[in-house]
């Protein structure tokens, strides 16, 4: 038998038969045959065995009767068989039973046979004998009433007639095998479980559940069965069962006899007559009705009134304000009609409404109704029915891809596990007979429960994350303090455990709440429902993805507020000894907690928060470190391209990727870290380049480390699942490899850093600081078997560590013995060293046995053959196989267990796991700023930190770090700003398409890569240390936030006028061109006077108003520069020279580029003549340098400072003595000195 979801029942009778042999044609069938026994021999022989049929007068030749070709009436079977293997009997498999036990009653009433068995004796005499067959059944079925089977794909397999002694076919379908089996309604349904159907799939027929398009109808369909040829007319059954005949002799009327029937005279061939239709027989009313349509041609609004009106599971419906899409009511009627199995389903389901449930049923996942409609539009899943209820299904082997391929489409997945199978069903329900416990609707089924739930937000596994940088799921809680929005942020990285918390009170514009979320761009988002402004609605959607899942929980019962977070955080007892420290200091901070409480809560509903919390890896977070790092607030990371590049959001291009060269996955999350907030301290900035300068000065710790390293596996996510105790035994081998690794590269960087000042630098510090991972890697060592846990995922102890586990294995082994014992005994008695013990899928421990082997006990029952051998069971095998079995599933069991003690027992280093693990990582990090820094070819080199009263920045033949891969021709630029002789800012014009954008962009991206410890791509560079890098690039508007181009300009302007210090790196690029000419020009000029004049910060001033640059040509802090160009008036064109040099830009050549760009001829002289005509910026230019030349007037800018001085101490007009104090400090009044000498 080729397939093991067939059983042995419905294939093959209990008694030996001759082999039929394919025929060839209906024709020759019937020049060889002269009586009945053409039907049922091998191969006709002249020794035949016909002599031993009766006599029979032959009266009369009739048309055979209708009536001889119905079926009757079946009997349920009774028999209750042992099921060692979770195997379960279906209907095909009872009807196959109670048609041997019907064949059997009639032979025993005395008709003649018109054949023998192979042994000789009459066909009813052994069919007699074959009741000890269903009386005794096989170990791996079991008797039920009905049972409703799997819906099967088309694709049975292929069973090789030459290898199969008798198939025999159901009688009410004679001439075709069923492609799917009959469905009842039995409560019990699913007892199938694990091998009715879908056990032991190959890989291709997964294909199968693909549903076929038009390009299908030519692809060869699988193989199905094989069956005996057929002429199309199917007017000659040519395997009529004996049972058959003898039904038709019982049903001619007295007196005839139809023996001569089956004679055929060659010499007076007759036309074939018409056969009867074989009309299937019917019982009183059973088909009387309409046959009920197929569910999955239904859609299930249509069977379920109460999903035609979907309504949330306190009775909302959709359209009203408090309705949850992630629950469904069901009407208390509906319940009363559900089967037990749809009752399972369901109670998980109406809980879990907007989420993809995944159905553990046997060695597959189910989705049924909506999700299974889903699965079908979006991924081509074969879409059929069990009962009511439409369904697709995948493997259980390729659940992973699956579910990824869910989640990737915004989806949540919740995966339902069955817990037992079949064989422990039957077991747990012989315990409770056994104690009389009352067996409610719920135990008729395999118990099933939710495992867990998996969104885009709170993956664990690490087969199903993207990549190996964090994913974060966030918890936001608003609020007001002193009218200005304050917030309670707690976010967790489900795959390492890593929990953050920070509380903080907002500007106006959000800027720490925009700059946490471009850091972090959550994945996954809680809301408090009717919570939330706005302004914090925009700004999460302007910095997530299209797949980002957003959460909106309700305010109380599941946004918990903080006193009811910290109850529940007690009662449940996360911490049994301790609070973590962080958390302990959180208790006080409201908003906070309420935060923690949303996001434990959502944790618990997908069955992962104990796992999380009770590592207790909290920390704090802040978004903005004002006294440690240089702040890259959210604006700045987006205008500058650090993470996501401004083309396709992707990371191509940008900063992080030049930077990250680390090899290890944690090494890559602690070094996206390290660009978020680059040092500001400048021991700190000196002590990573010391390391990098020693690195690349001797390669061989930076190689021996990434020879060491380049496999190592994602430790600081493996340990945190082994904390959970859902990791692989494969992982857990891959981890204690992994730290023993570790250990080993720790060692060689020790004999190599042999140098004091290796030894005393940053390299030195944390290879002293690393933990003694040997003492405690040695237990492991000798634990368990590894290369058993490699190759079969199991954890098995070494003898004497596990008492329970060495008892269990013990007992296995024993009764395994006494198989061998009971086949030694069978091969001496029966005289042959062939027989052995063969699986025949879920039937195990079959006896095989040569065929020309005699003497076969008669107990025995054959139950399955090949033409070589035969395979049987009998009572003792019986038992002893039933006792192996049940043997087996405690042991599993106990291995399941001793697995997690082991986890355990590793967890209880967690702590020193990971402080490995982050020394790791740090070291990965310092050797990727070492790769980088060895990358920028030449010129490059160590920036020179100066802790200068004055700030100061001097980057000279500086070249754009991250065009140097594509670039071959940049042309380096010196950027200057500040210092005792130069200006702090440079106001910097040029015509369009000049290069002021990437000259501003690449000075702030040298700051950042210098104050992460990295070397630079110039000549030299000199600088302190900024605070802050603050951005305005670009134009864009806020359309759903009703903000337009001028008002967001305004926005992050003001920003950075109240943010700003003397610091601080500002870059500004056409600040006013989203109003008018003359709006916009006074804009720019504010600004410009105020930052050079009161803020005192470094920076660039990038405009196309001209004017500008004789307003502030006098101001010390100002200095106008320029983008070189040529230009060819004639043709109208511009050559960019891309070089940075002093003095102001002729114009913006506007129209020249169009005419570069392919703007007509025309449009270009007729917008030429109307510049000339309309021009303003030209006109002050001539007129103010006509004013400096006589002596004329001052800046606005310097006057406006000589008015706020006159103003004492501020009872001028419209201010306050604070005000003026603010607007005129101590530098302002050393700015306008300057201007007047100056003059």
């Amino acid at each position: 038998m080729a397939r093991d979801d067939v059983h042995p029942a419905a294939s093959f009778p209990a008694t030996p038969t001759p082999a039929l042999k394919k025929s060839t044609s209906n024709t020759q069938n019937m020049k060889n045959q002269k009586t009945l026994l053409g039907f049922f021999q091998k191969t006709p022989t002249s020794a035949s065995t016909t002599s031993s049929l009766p006599d029979r007068v032959v009266t009369d030749v009739k048309k055979p009767s209708v009536l001889a070709t119905k079926n009757f009436t079946r009997k349920s079977s009774s028999q209750i068989t042992p099921a060692p293997s979770s195997d379960a009997l279906d209907e095909d498999d009872n009807l196959s039973e109670q048609n041997v036990s019907k064949e059997s009653s009639r032979s025993k009433e005395g008709l003649p046979s018109p054949v023998s068995s192979a042994n000789g004796e009459p066909v009813g005499q052994t069919l007699a004998d074959a009741e000890e067959l269903t009386a005794f059944g096989t170990p791996s079925r079991k008797a039920k009433k009905k049972m409703l089977s799997y819906a099967e794909s088309d694709s049975e397999g292929a069973d090789s007639i030459d290898d199969d002694v008798f198939k025999p076919t159901a009688k009410s379908r004679p001439a075709r095998p069923n492609k799917r089996r009959k469905v009842s309604e039995s409560a019990d349904e699913d007892v199938y479980e694990d091998e009715n159907v879908f056990d032991d799939v190959d890989h291709d027929e997964i294909d199968s559940f693909i549903a076929p398009d038009d390009s299908d109808e030519d692809v060869q369909r699988p193989v199905k069965r094989k069956r005996a040829s057929q002429p199309q007319s199917r007017k000659v059954t040519a395997t009529q069962s004996p049972g058959q005949n003898d039904e038709e002799d019982e049903l001619e009327p007295s007196g005839t006899s139809n023996a001569q029937r089956w004679i055929f005279d060659p010499n007076n061939p007759r036309a074939l007559q018409p056969r009867p239709i074989n009309a299937q027989s019917k019982a009183p009313g059973a088909y009387d009705k309409k046959q009920k349509p197929k569910a999955h041609t239904k859609e299930p609004e249509d069977r379920y009134p109460w999903l035609a009106d979907i309504r949330d599971i306190d009775r909302h419906p959709r359209e009203h304000p408090e309705y949850d899409p992630r629950t469904l009511y069901i009407p208390p009627l509906a319940w009363a009609k559900f089967s037990p199995f749809e009752k399972q389903y369901w109670e998980i389901k109406q809980k879990f409404w907007d989420t993809i449930v995944f159905f553990k049923k046997g060695k597959f996942y189910e989705l049924y109704e909506n999700d299974a409609t889903i699965g079908h539009q979006l991924f081509d899943l074969k879409l059929t029915d069990r009962v009511n209820m439409r369904m697709v299904g995948v493997p259980e082997s390729s659940l992973e891809l699956w579910a990824n391929q869910f989640v990737a489409k915004g989806f949540k997945i919740a995966r339902v596990d069955q817990q037992e199978n079949a064989l422990g069903k039957e077991m747990r329900e012989r315990d409770e007979k056994v104690s009389g416990a009352k067996k409610q609707d719920k135990d008729k089924v395999i118990k099933r429960e939710l495992a867990c739930v998996l969104t885009a937000g709170t993956l664990v596994d690490g087969s199903m994350l993207q990549d190996d940088m964090s994913t974060f799921c966030v918890s936001v809680k608003e609020s007001l303090i002193d009218d200005l929005p304050a917030f309670g942020i707690s976010f967790v990285d489900t795959a390492t455990g890593q929990f953050h918390m920070t509380e903080f009170v907002d500007d106006a514009s959000l800027t720490k709440f925009e700059t946490f979320v471009a850091q972090t761009r959550p994945q996954e988002i809680l809301l408090e429902k009717g919570n939330v402004s706005v302004k914090t609605l925009r700004i999460l959607k302007n910095n997530t993805g299209p797949t980002t899942i957003w959460n909106y929980m309700k305010p109380g019962k599941e946004f918990w507020e903080a006193d009811i977070t910290i109850k529940e955080l007690q009662a449940s007892e996360y911490f049994p000894e301790a609070w973590p420290t962080v958390l302990e200091q959180a208790k006080e901070k409201e908003l906070l907690m309420s935060a923690f409480g949303a996001l434990t809560q959502y944790l618990r509903t997908l069955k992962i928060e104990r796992d999380l919390i009770t590592i207790g890896n909290f920390s704090w977070y802040d978004p903005i470190r004002k006294s440690s790092s240089l702040v890259l607030d959210g604006q700045t990371l987006i205008n500058l391209e650090v993470f996501a590049n401004s083309f396709d959001g992707g990371s191509e291009g940008t900063l992080f990727q030049l930077l990250n060269r680390c090899i290890t996955p944690f090494g890559k999350r602690m070094f996206k870290a390290w660009v978020c907030h680059p040092l500001m301290d400048i021991k700190k900035i000196n002590a990573r380049l010391d390391a990098v300068e020693s690195l690349n000065a001797d390669t061989v710790v930076r190689d021996r480390f990434t020879s060491q390293m380049t496999k190592m596996p994602d430790l600081e996510r493996l340990i945190s699942r082994i904390h959970s105790g859902h990791c692989k035994a494969q992982e857990f081998v891959r981890v204690l490899e992994g730290f023993e690794q570790t250990d080993y590269t720790i060692s060689l960087l020790s004999s190599s850093s042999g140098n004091s000042s290796d030894s005393e630098g940053v390299i030195g510090q944390l290879i002293a600081a690393m933990p003694d991972l040997g003492s405690r890697l040695e237990y492991w060592k000798s634990a368990f078997d590894r290369e058993k846990a490699k190759q079969n995922g199991i954890l098995v102890p070494e003898r004497g560590i596990e008492e329970d586990f060495d008892d269990s294995q013990d007992t296995v082994e024993a009764i395994q013995a006494e198989l061998s014992d009971l086949l030694k005994k069978w091969r001496k008695e029966l005289g042959s060293s062939a027989i052995c013990f063969r699986d025949n899928g879920k039937e195990i421990f079959q006896l095989e046995v040569p065929v020309k082997v005699g003497k076969i006990p008669k107990n025995w029952d054959q139950m399955s053959a090949t033409k070589q051998v035969k395979r049987y069971y009998f009572p003792e095998l019986r038992a002893l196989i039933r006792k192996l079995q049940e043997a087996q599933e405690v042991h599993s069991q106990i291995v399941k267990e001793v697995a997690g003690r082991f986890y355990a027992r590793f967890d209880e280093n967690y702590e020193i796991w990971l402080a490995a693990v982050k020394i790791i990582a740090q070291l990965d990090c310092l050797i990727s700023l070492a790769k980088a820094s060895a990358s920028l070819g030449q010129p490059s080199c160590r920036p020179v930190f100066v802790d200068d009263e004055r700030s100061v920045l001097e980057l000279i033949d500086l070249r754009h770090p991250c065009l140097l891969a594509n670039v071959d021709d940049f042309i380096p630029n010196d950027v200057v700003l500040g210092g005792p002789s130069n200006a702090s800012m440079t106001l910097l014009t040029g015509a369009n398409a000049a290069g002021k954008s990437t000259v501003l962009r690449m000075t702030c991206v040298a700051v950042i890569m210098a104050q992460i410890g990295c070397y630079l791509p110039c000549a030299s560079a000199r600088l302190t240390p900024c605070d802050r890098i603050m951005s305005r690039l670009g134009a864009q508007d806020h359309i759903f936030a009703a903000q337009s181009t001028f008002f967001v300009e305004l926005a992050e302007t003001k920003k950075i006028l109240t943010e700003a210090s003397p610091r601080s790196l500002v870059i500004l690029d056409e600040l006013g061109r989203g109003t008018s000419s003359h709006d916009g020009v006074a804009v720019a000029h504010a600004v410009l006077h105020h930052l050079a004049s009161h803020v005192g910060c470094l920076g660039f001033f990038a405009t196309h108003y001209h004017s500008l640059a004789q307003e502030f040509v006098a101001h010390p802090e100002v200095e106008a520069k320029r983008m070189q160009i040529l230009v060819d008036e004639v043709e109208r064109r511009v050559t960019f020279l891309y070089k940075l040099e002093a003095g102001v830009a002729e114009g913006s050549f506007g129209m020249h580029c169009a005419s570069m760009c392919g703007i007509p001829r025309g449009v270009v002289d007729r917008a030429v003549v109307a510049a000339e005509e309309w021009e303003h910026t030209g006109k002050k230019v001539r007129e103010g340098e006509k004013r400096r030349e006589v002596g004329g007037e001052l800046a606005l800018g310097v006057l406006s400072d000589v008015a706020w001085v006159l103003r004492g101490d501020g009872a001028g007009e419209g201010g306050d003595g604070k005000e003026v104090d603010e607007g005129m400090d101590e530098r302002g009044l050393e700015v306008l000195m300057k201007y007047i000498e100056a003059l």
